[in-house]
C-alpha cells in the first residue's frame, strides 16, 4: 500500500531557477546531516533533520516508512513533516529502506520483524548521540508500518508517543478493501470485481501451500505487478497482523491519522481496532475526510495539473488541511504526560 506521492523539491529545482518565492517554499528550516549507521551486522543510510537553532539533546521522532523503496526523505515528501516537528523542539531521524540509494541489500527480502529490528538498530544508534535525548523518542509510521510500530514499541519500553498514519492492522482483509476500492474507483463492473477476487483467493490458497511462483502466475492469468520478487515478499508477509501487538501501545500518546478517501486501507477496521484495543485518553483520533490514503487532499491528488503545482510552489499545501499543524500540536502534549507505566 503505497500513498501517490510528490517530490516538491525536486519539481521546485527543475522549473524554479535561483530566488523567487517558489525556492523559499521548498527550503525548509531544518539541519541534514547524511550518516551511516552500522548496527548488528546491518548498515543503514539515514538521514537525522534537527531543528535549524540549538545545541540539543533534541527529542526524536523516529520514521518507519510504509510499502515500497522509499528513500529517507520520501522523495521530500518527508521534509513538511520533519520541519513542523522542528518548530515543536523534536529532530527525525529517517533511513533509505534496503537497496535504495547506496544502502545494501533489497527491501522485497525483508519481513516485517526484519523491519522492526532495523528501527531497532536505529533507535540504539540515537541513543548513544550527545545531540538527541535517547529517553524522549517516539515513532511516526504510515500504511505497511501499521504492523511495525507495535512490534518496535512491544519490545522497546521506551518509546514515549506513536503517531500512526493510515496503518494497516490485518494483512488479508486489508488486502480485500484495497483491491475492492481500487475497482470502485476505477468503475470496474460487479463482475470484474467478482473475478478479481476469484483470483485473489486462488492466490491465498497458493500462498497457504507455498506454492511456487510459477504456479501462482499460472493460476492467476496475469500477475500484473506481481513480480517472483514481489511475491517471496508477499509470502513472508501475508499473515501480518497488528492485532496482539497493538496492547503494547496502552500508556502512551497514540495520534491514529485516518483519512476519508483511502483506497488502500479500511479506515473503518483501523480506527475500530485501535479504539478496542488501546481504550482510554491516551489515544488520539484525528480524521482529515477530504484526504487520500497518503493525507495528500483528494481535489489536488485528483488533478495532476494541480498536484504539479501545489508541489512547485506551496509543497506544505499538499497535505490535508490541519494535518502537519495537529501533529505539531501532538507533540507540544507528550512531554507534559510522561512515559508509560
Amino acid at each position: 500500500m503505497r500513498a501517490a506521492l510528490v517530490a516538491p523539491a525536486a519539481v521546485a529545482v527543475a522549473a524554479a531557477g535561483p530566488g523567487g518565492p517558489v525556492v523559499w517554499q521548498n527550503t525548509c528550516e531544518l539541519r541534514e546531516e547524511p550518516v551511516v549507521i552500522p548496527q548488528a551486522g546491518r548498515t543503514l543510510h539515514g538521514v537525522p533533520a534537527l531543528p535549524a537553532r540549538g545545541k540539543g539533546p533534541f527529542p526524536l521522532v523516529v520514521y518507519v516508512h510504509g510499502d515500497g523503496p522509499v528513500d529517507a526523505t520520501h522523495d521530500t515528501f518527508h521534509r513538511p513533516l520533519w520541519e513542523a516537528f522542528a518548530r515543536s523542539g523534536y529532530a527525525s531521524l529517517s533511513w533509505n529502506e534496503p537497496g535504495v540509494g547506496e544502502a545494501p541489500g533489497d527491501w522485497l527480502d525483508q519481513s516485517m520483524d526484519d523491519r522492526a529490528a532495523e528501527a531497532a538498530d536505529a533507535i540504539a544508534w540515537a541513543r548513544g548521540r550527545p545531540d538527541l535525548d535517547g529517553g524522549r523518542i517516539g515513532l511516526w509510521g504510515a500504511g505497511q508500518a501499521g504492523w511495525v510500530l507495535p512490534e518496535i514499541a512491544a519490545k522497546d519500553r521506551g518509546i514515549r508517543f506513536v503517531i500512526a498514519v493510515s496503518p494497516a492492522v490485518n494483512r488479508h482483509r486489508q488486502g480485500r478493501y484495497d483491491l475492492l476500492a481500487e475497482m470502485r474507483r476505477d468503475g470496474a463492473s460487479d463482475a470484474e470485481a467478482a473475478a478479481a477476487l476469484r483470483r485473489r483467493e486462488t492466490g491465498l490458497e497458493l500462498l497457504g501451500r507455498g506454492a511456487p511462483y510459477e504456479e501462482y502466475a499460472h493460476a492467476v492469468g496475469d500477475p500484473k505487478g506481481m513480480t517472483a520478487a514481489r511475491r517471496r515478499f508477499v509470502t513472508e508477509n501475508h499473515t501480518a497482523d497488528a492485532s496482539a501487538d497493538l496492547p503494547a501501545l496502552r500508556g502512551i500518546p497514540v495520534l491514529l491519522v485516518l483519512a476519508g478517501h483511502d483506497v488502500n486501507v479500511d479506515t473503518a477496521e483501523t480506527g475500530a481496532a485501535y479504539r478496542r484495543l488501546l481504550p482510554g485518553p491516551a489515544l488520539r483520533v484525528a480524521h482529515y475526510p477530504d484526504a487520500t490514503h497518503g493525507l495528500v487532499g483528494r481535489a489536488v491528488e485528483d488533478s495532476p495539473v494541480r498536484l504539479a503545482l501545489t508541489a512547485l510552489c506551496a509543497p506544505r499545501a499538499l497535505f490535508a488541511e490541519g494535518f502537519l499543524a495537529d501533529q505539531e500540536q501532538f507533540l507540544t502534549t507528550v512531554d507534559t504526560e510522561g512515559a508509560r507505566p
